[in-house]
């Protein structure tokens, strides 16, 4: 099966030019495990995009956090897939909660964007999770399965589609979902790929967990069979994000 453990690090709209090139020099010095232990990617803002790229260390890649839908043109403000390939980012954050919650953005526009960006050669991190509204209803899976659905009809090749849950009761919240919750929601993710997707895909598709991840509860999730990794948020503009990535190995002991 062999899914490489993956840790990403969200920096949302935070940084400036000097901050930003400090988590990069902390980044290019701390010492981890080799990439086939765990790959590692981290999503500045688009304006310090090139500088990061620019100055970070070989073995960690740069993702962008959001991309348009479509090819560029007369859409003010937005950044394309083409421009992304053109400066050399591999990879994009598509569909985050805070971008369905404050900028409305419904599944099929995700699924349409994840699409695209995949058309132009770009890897995907594809976001989905529930509000605590919908938990406390029990329609988790209900809505976690219709965000990844949207997905699977617009997408046939999942090779470059990491999946990233984030419970949204979760994010910046300081409320972590259990590693029991993540394994089961990861759990029930995984199933309802093998029903609706595939069986290979089900098996070699990363699905990530994000919410309120720090240095003291990464380990514990960590162990979970069904947890590939991790989507930081605050704590990837630290130097505990070195402590989540050293995690990765607590999957070579289990």
């Amino acid at each position: 099966m062999g899914r490489t453990f993956f840790v990403g690090g969200n920096w949302k709209c935070n940084g400036t030019f000097d901050e930003v090139k400090k988590i990069v020099t902390t980044l290019n010095e701390a010492e981890v495990p080799s990439e086939d232990v765990v790959e590692v990617v981290v999503s500045p803002p688009f304006v310090f995009l090139s500088v990061v790229k620019s100055l970070l260390r070989s073995d960690f890649h740069v993702a962008a956090q959001n991309c348009w839908v479509r090819k560029g043109g007369a859409f003010t403000g937005e950044v394309s897939a083409e421009m992304l390939v053109n400066l050399g980012i591999p990879w994009v954050i598509l569909g985050h909660s805070e971008r369905r919650l404050l900028l409305n953005e419904s599944n099929e526009f995700v699924g349409d964007k994840v699409a695209y960006a995949l058309s132009q050669g770009l890897k995907v991190i594809a976001c989905v999770g529930e509000t605590l509204e919908q938990r406390e209803s029990g329609s988790t899976m209900a809505v976690v399965a219709a965000q990844t659905k949207a997905i699977a009809d617009q997408v046939s090749n999942w090779s470059n589609v990491v999946l990233a849950y984030e419970p949204v009761w979760a994010i910046g919240t300081g409320k972590v979902a259990t590693p029991a919750q993540a394994q089961d929601v990861h759990s029930e993710l995984r199933k309802w790929l093998q029903d609706n997707v595939g069986a290979e895909v089900a098996a070699s598709t990363r699905i990530i967990y994000g919410g309120s991840v720090n240095g003291a509860n990464c380990k514990e999730l960590a162990t979970k069979p069904d947890v590939d990794g991790f989507l930081v948020g605050g704590a990837s503009l630290k130097p505990e994000f070195i402590d989540i990535i050293k995690s990765a190995t607590v999957k070579k002991n289990v």
